[in-house]
């Protein structure tokens, strides 16, 4: 009798599994239908700034837009790459967000009260170049030599 019920209980186990395995592949094939559904559009442009912290409330400004997937701002090249979807935004709204926390960007001068809330490190240059090539100037030297 012990071993019927331990059968049993085995069998039912296996069967729970299968049955949790056939529920998670529907969600996968859901959520990868619904991606697929979503075009993200994808651009970049240049937003002044000077550090780490810098990088934080840009990235953190365009997050905070609805229908931002992912930013990220490079310090170096003073470029921020987003992913949006265009149904929900527009690439305005990302650069007014970012102008709001303070930091200028291509299109939209920072707002002069944030910037001067911003900590001493990150208060920029506003004649900073918005380097989006990443091209440095030995680069452009070098093709005058030829």
């Amino acid at each position: 009798m012990k071993k019927a019920i331990l059968s049993l209980a085995v069998i039912a186990a296996i069967g729970l599994t299968s049955c949790k395995n056939d529920v998670k592949n529907d969600t996968e094939t859901s959520n990868q239908e619904m991606s697929q559904d979503i075009a993200m559009t994808e651009m970049s442009f240049g937003v002044r700034g000077n550090c780490g912290m810098c990088k934080s409330t840009i990235e953190e400004a365009a997050n905070s837009v609805d229908g931002v997937a992912q930013s990220e701002w490079d310090v170096d090249k003073k470029k921020i790459d987003v992913s949006f979807d265009d149904k929900k935004t527009d690439e305005m709204a990302i650069h007014k967000a970012i102008a709001a926390s303070g930091y200028d960007t291509e299109k939209v001068m920072g707002d002069e009260q944030a910037y001067d809330k911003l900590p001493d490190c990150c208060q920029y240059d506003h004649d900073m170049a918005m380097n989006q090539s990443g091209e440095n100037s030995e680069d452009n030297h070098a093709d005058h030599d030829h």
